[in-house]
Formats: C-alpha cells, structure tokens, sequence
C-alpha cells in the first residue's frame, strides 16, 4: 500500500479515523495543504482528499481509499454547524481560509456562486438548506463509487457501526482484535479535536519541503 486516503465528506468521522490510525503507527495528516504534507504522510484525510481522489489516484498508485458513510439524518444537522461556523472564512477571494481548503469545500458543497460580471462571491442563498446539503452528499457518493466500481481498493465503512475498525484494519493488513472500536471525536458542536490532540505521528498540513509549501498543479 502506498497511501491511505480517506475520502469521506467532513462531519462523517474524518477526526476519529485519522486519531485511530496514529495508533497503528501511521503517520497522520488531518488535511493536507502542501506536496511535503502528502510525502510524509502516510494516511491522509478530509481536506482536499474528499474533492481530490481522483488526482491522488493518479499521483500514488497503489494507494488505499475510504469512503465514511453517515446517515443523512445525523451528517446533515453537523455539516450545517460546520458550513455556518467556517462560511465566511471560505469565500473563495476573501476568505481566510487556506485556498486547497476552500477551493474544497466549495466543488463539494457550492458554498459560494460568482455573478455574472462579479469579481466578488455571493453565499449560496441555499448553502445551509437540508435539501441542499442532501444533494451534495448523495451526488459525492455516487461520484466515489461511480469512479471506483468493479475496484477492490475502496472500502466502505460507518463509524457508528462497531465492526468499522475492524473492517479497516483488516482491508490494511493489520492483525487486531475483533473488538477494537474508533474513538468518538468532534462530537455535537466540537470541530477542533484533531489540534488539540497530541502525538509525534501527527502531519502539519503546511508542511514546508522542496517544493516549499507548494500545492500539485493539477487545479
């Protein structure tokens, strides 16, 4: 296995999977901003890997993918306090964000629309709608597995189910008893767990390396 992508959308378990992995004595970016942040890591998750699995596929052959399923109505409710909390910070000329960040989030959740003759970005006026957010899951979905049919390198799991690390770690390799369970992390309005938690085996998504701190060239 070259890479461990996981590629579900955020608020399906990105945090508790990558906090799992560190563990297993993985080295872990929650995120990844830069080329440096991709070479050292060995398992990656959520930003940019739920909008950019196809490019990463190309880019590490004989990698691994996982796509976090959640039920519609558990995931909706918090990805809405995320997209609210994080909104301004994500506009695409103004936002604070990092630009892989919101270049991201905005192809996965059409956050902001441009105008015809704008230079500016409006806020979606149906961003935040339950419809809405339920269009851009599904449509994910079957763009994952659209891309990976009649392929043996991705695996489907739901962290709330309590045989998903086992599922994991059995498609990775890693002998383990059948009764390990994810950690349960960023749980109701909590979105910061992954920088508070401490361990030597955590990626700086910024990670400076030849290419200083460089994205890939394919967008």
């Amino acid at each position: 296995m070259n890479k461990l992508f996981i590629i579900g959308l955020p608020r399906t378990g990105t945090t508790s999977i990558s906090i799992a992995m560190l563990d297993y004595n993985f080295n872990v970016a929650h995120t990844a901003y830069t080329k440096q942040a991709f070479e050292l890591a060995d398992v990656l998750s959520d930003s940019p890997c739920f909008s950019d699995y196809q490019e990463l596929d190309k880019i590490y052959p004989d990698s691994k993918f996982v796509y976090l399923d959640r039920s519609l109505k558990d995931w909706i409710p918090s990805i809405q306090m995320l997209l609210k909390k994080m909104h301004t910070s994500l506009e695409p000329k103004k936002g604070a964000f990092n630009p892989v960040l919101k270049r991201s989030f905005n192809e996965a959740f059409d956050l902001y629309i441009k105008e015809d003759g704008a230079k500016s970005f409006a806020l979606n006026e149906s961003a935040f709608d339950k419809d809405h957010l339920e269009d851009c899951y599904l449509r994910h979905k079957a763009q994952v597995m659209a891309y990976f049919s009649g392929r043996s390198d991705l695996l489907t799991i739901n962290l709330s189910h309590k045989e998903s690390l086992s599922q994991l770690l059995t498609f990775i390799g890693i002998s383990h008893d059948e009764d390990v369970q994810f950690p349960h992390t960023n749980m109701g309005r909590r979105v910061a767990d992954w920088r508070e938690f401490k361990h030597p085996n955590k990626v700086n998504a910024l990670s400076f390396g030849e290419d200083r701190r460089r994205f890939f060239d394919y967008k």
